[in-house]
């Protein structure tokens, strides 16, 4: 589930700083809303600061289980006196038997080493696109300083997929996936360069983009139902142009709801719009 905190500051950037330091969290572990922009005033006078809310993900708190009544005791039955049994005789001593000789002790085998984790093996034909892909990817991977192996498949007419494989991968992602997105960038570029028809390059690491989308749907959505309740339109931090697509297509359907983009890259965000107007259907 999501919790939000406001905070205000002087700038926008000096509020969300105070909401930081208030959740003692970073800045990819929150979402940014502005509120209100900041005013200077008339010398001073009438001056407000900036408003935001900072939006994090918490996971859901699991009920907790009620302890079970503890069972009554049961009164103790009265035990009757026995009779005392009579000595029996004692038994005469049998002879030691002749110590068993020690066997001798078995070799210790060593253990066998744990295999390592599968890496997926590239099946891309010479001269093939995929060979293409995967020949430019591994050289400019091993100029970042990583081993990770790109292993490139059709999915589409002329769109490739491109899954980086191995270990350490969180460095080939970088911040909200900027190096992932500059990787991509490169390889689209290199690969379509000189070439007439042009094919387009998706490459991710560690499932990142499916988990990034996710999250930006739930956003949006939370986003949305807020506009809709409170009739105010709320601007969001700014995003790449893949995460402005994905809350567009996620809100296209939403009631009462419109979304467009203001500013300029790399700060261009998405303002989430009440619509006061309801479309009509036509009469047939």
């Amino acid at each position: 589930m999501f919790k939000s905190i406001e905070a205000t500051g002087k700038t926008m950037e000096l509020a969300v700083k105070a909401g930081l330091e208030t959740l003692q969290m970073d800045r990819d572990s929150v979402t940014v809303e502005l509120l209100e922009q900041p005013r200077s005033g008339f010398f001073g006078i009438g001056a407000t600061p900036a408003k935001v809310r900072l939006t994090y993900e918490v996971p859901d708190p699991v009920p907790e289980k009620k302890p079970e009544p503890a069972p009554k005791p049961q009164p103790k039955a009265e035990s009757k006196a026995e009779p005392k049994a009579e000595p029996k005789p004692k038994a005469e001593p049998k002879p030691k038997a002749e110590p068993k000789p020690k066997a001798e002790p078995k070799p210790k085998t060593e253990p066998k080493p744990k295999a390592a984790a599968p890496v997926a093996v590239s099946t891309a034909e010479p001269g093939s696109v995929e060979a293409r892909i995967e020949t430019f990817m591994k050289g400019l991977l091993e100029h970042m300083g990583s081993d990770a192996v790109p292993v490139a498949t059709k999915t589409a007419d002329d769109t490739y997929a491109v899954e980086l494989q191995g270990s350490s991968l969180g460095m080939l992602i970088g911040r909200r996936g900027d190096t992932l997105d500059a990787i991509q960038h490169i390889t689209n570029y290199a690969v379509n360069h000189g070439q007439g028809k042009r094919i387009r390059i998706n490459v991710d690491a560690e499932n990142y983009r499916k988990k990034r989308e996710e999250s930006l749907v739930r956003l949006a959505n939370k986003v949305a139902g807020k506009v809709v309740k409170t009739r105010r339109n709320i601007t969001l931090e700014p995003m790449n142009a893949y995460e402005r697509h994905v809350i567009h297509a996620a809100l296209q359907d939403y009631p009462d709801v419109t979304t467009y983009s203001t500013g300029t890259e790399p700060g261009r965000r998405i303002v989430v719009a009440y619509s006061r107007y309801r479309s009509v259907p036509a009469e047939e």
